[in-house]
């Protein structure tokens, strides 16, 4: 089986290597380019911005985070990344840590060149009062936030009801446990606070969350999203590099 290679470990290399970048998008397109392209930009992301507070644009989405770790290996006719990155803000909302694993990456070159990956697999923790801030945007509702006891207090906004409860996710399903709540300090009967386990089917590019579970105050998630393209200008990647700016993957 092929290991991981760490583009860092790569010496005496300038932004020099970047020039023949320019010729493969515009189609200049051999049996190698694939595994030089990947290497290259592999090697110069992580030698500009390894260590250091990388942006980027990703689909549309907002990204900055510190990039600790980017691999690549081939795997048969298409390659395998792992990045790790930290202290992670994604549309500004933060999270302390992921790993991002993507299999069955492809890269075809063009104008723009395109990167197409059969699945990305995700570890990663966040704090519990970023995912109840988080949820709390974008539901008008019930308003959270952290409670004694490893429990999370819910209030609706209009209907004066408390609740008490804690949640865990497991193959996209979450289960809520309803430990107490009242309405206009009225205790509700046991009945009443039993709910049905909700099947999670429409999170954003079909993500499915395998686990998710509390463990003090951090939420350790593992999750996986099929299918995705993206595309990117060479010129631009190259220009991000040099000058340390902003990645753009539309």
């Amino acid at each position: 089986m092929a290991t991981y290679f760490d583009p860092k470990a790569w010496a005496s290399f300038t932004t020099a290597w970047l020039e023949p970048a320019t010729d493969f998008g515009v189609g200049a397109v051999t049996a190698l380019m694939p595994d030089v392209l990947m290497t290259l930009l592999s090697e110069g992301i992580l030698s500009q911005f390894g260590g250091k507070e990388v942006s980027a644009t990703l689909l549309g989405h907002e990204m900055r985070a510190t990039l600790q770790t980017l691999k690549v290996r081939r795997r048969g006719a298409h390659f395998q990344t792992k990045t790790v990155l930290t202290g992670l803000r994604w549309n500004r909302h933060p999270v302390d840590e992921v790993t991002v694993i993507a299999h069955g990456v492809r890269l075809i070159p063009g104008v723009p060149t395109k990167v197409r990956s059969a699945q990305l697999d995700l570890t990663g923790v966040i704090s519990v009062a970023a995912l109840l801030e988080w949820i709390n945007s974008w539901q008008a509702d019930w308003e959270l936030e952290p409670a004694e006891g490893g429990l999370v207090l819910a209030r609706h906004r209009r209907r004066r009801i408390r609740a008490l409860a804690d949640a865990e996710i497991s193959d996209n399903v979450l289960t809520i446990r309803v430990h107490r709540a009242h309405w206009r300090k009225v205790r509700a009967p046991r009945r009443m606070t039993k709910l049905d386990p909700i099947l999670l089917s429409d999170l954003p590019n079909q993500a499915r969350i395998a686990r998710a579970e509390r463990v003090d105050d951090k939420i350790h998630f593992t999750a996986d999203i099929p299918a995705m393209t993206g595309s990117f200008d060479l010129a631009q990647i190259r220009a991000a590099i040099v000058a340390g700016t902003t990645l753009i993957i539309f």
